[in-house]
């Protein structure tokens, strides 16, 4: 069926907006409620980043899964991918999260996670979108749902993170900034890696309820970068709003993205004796991650943008290891759903493990320059197939001569149109995705 509310990451927007008010979650608490209880018999949790909207949500939520008859367990701000490990240890029947990842604070979402901790099948969330558009029917007043807060959590994740790698491992001489992009991982980030023996300065570790993400965290490492070499620090890692992407920086200041510790895991696995059958990749993923994935003789694979298929492609195969540029990296050997302080353990047990720097451990790996713009979509259209855009894509892509890519595409979570164009050569590459971005600015423009 047509989706109406769910996106490719469950429902998000502006707060005060579309699905994104108190009523319309309420709603969406029951109607989950009401599909859930006719499964499972078992608690909802709940858990939250640091918007301060969070606060508004997570009370309708647990309104409108009491009001299905179904009890809530809240946890608080957690990262996404803690979230998604409590589900499964409590043994609940599902588990949200009220993020926008690494959106600003005006805007929210919801994810939503099966009984085993990984995304909603399909048909459920049909099933749910149904029942939203249902009249609400409150259950009798002794069946209505309780609501508990699990105290514990922050301690259950912590132990759940370090035990992803060696039991022996530890980081002791390695000095490491985190940036936690005063998001979901402020608290218990930190604690991971102090325990873990390294050094650990901390930015980013301050939110309320109005600067996550804004000039921090994943999504604007350059401030990592900088402190790295204020603290001539070994290496540098930060998170985005909800933990579960991640990207590095190396004792230079290089930023290392998802693609790069991509190889790195891979590689990790691979002198551990535990080999992947193939890696799976997406279509923004670097030519040279391919390319360097083949010398290790493993199998790649392309998917859509967006994590939910990077783990549809790792289950149809029974591969292990996937991930995005972007960070979002998914050890299924390690946990359920991408995670970003589990990513960055991996590849710190790796360098603990060899003695190798950040920089040595991605040798092996040459990546072509990649360009991506963002074109804003003040109006609600899609001007891909315009014919002018088109024209600007065959231009570039015959300047190529099959020497790189183009793609471009709609963002999954915000108005834009992404362009990315990949080549040999970095100066020819950026004048080729300023064409296309002209381009689709240009139709744009005529359409508003």
């Amino acid at each position: 069926m047509a989706r109406k509310y769910f996106g490719t990451d469950g429902i998000r927007g502006r707060v005060g907006t579309g699905q994104m008010t108190p009523d319309a979650v309420l709603k969406l608490g029951w109607a989950v409620g009401r599909v859930l209880a006719s499964k499972k018999n078992g608690p909802v949790v709940i858990g939250k980043d640091t918007r301060i909207s969070g606060y508004m949500f997570e009370a309708a939520l647990e309104a409108g899964l009491s009001a299905a008859g179904v009890n809530v367990r809240i946890l608080g701000p957690m990262p996404t991918p803690g979230i998604a490990y409590l589900t499964r240890t409590l043994r609940a029947s599902a588990g949200i999260v009220i993020s926008a990842s690494h959106n600003p604070f005006y805007d929210n979402g919801l994810k939503f996670f099966s009984g085993e901790g990984t995304k909603l099948p399909d048909d459920l969330e049909d099933e749910i979108e149904a029942m939203f558009e249902a009249k609400m029917e409150i259950v009798d007043s002794a069946r209505l749902g309780k609501a508990e807060r699990v105290v514990d959590a922050q301690g259950r994740y912590i132990e759940a993170c370090k035990a992803t790698i060696p039991i022996g491992t530890r980081f002791s001489g390695i000095r490491v900034v985190l940036d936690c992009a005063n998001g979901a991982t402020y608290h218990i980030a930190p604690s991971v890696f102090i325990e873990l023996g390294a050094e650990v300065i901390t930015i980013g570790d301050e939110p309320d309820g109005l600067n996550i993400n804004k000039n921090c965290g994943s999504t604007h490492p350059n401030n990592l970068a900088a402190a790295v070499l204020q603290n001539q620090a070994d290496i540098g890692i930060a998170f985005d709003g909800d933990g579960d992407r991640v990207v590095m920086v190396n004792s230079r200041g290089q930023i290392i993205d998802g693609d790069e510790m991509l190889y790195i895991i891979a590689k990790a696995r691979i002198a551990a004796g535990d080999k992947p059958k193939g890696i799976a990749g997406t279509l923004m993923s670097n030519m040279g991650l391919e390319l360097a994935i083949k010398e290790l003789s493993l199998e790649f694979e392309r998917t859509d943008v967006g994590d939910r298929y990077v783990l549809e492609c790792l289950q149809d195969k029974g591969w292990s290891l996937g991930g995005e540029n972007s960070g979002h990296i998914i050890c299924l050997d390690r946990t359920t759903t991408g995670d970003g302080i589990v990513s960055a353990l991996q590849v710190m047990a790796y360098l603990a493990e060899t003695g190798k720097s950040l920089t040595e451990a991605m040798e092996g790996m040459v990546k072509m320059p990649q360009v991506l713009i963002n074109v804003s979509l003040p109006v609600k259209i899609n001007p891909i197939n315009e014919p002018s855009v088109q024209a600007a894509v065959a231009d570039v892509e015959s300047r190529l001569n099959g020497r790189g890519r183009v793609l471009l595409r709609p963002s999954g979570t915000e108005p834009l149109i992404r362009v990315m164009v990949e080549g040999e050569d970095e100066k020819q590459v950026r004048e080729y995705a300023q064409d296309i971005a002209d381009a689709v600015s240009d139709s744009v423009a005529r359409a508003s």
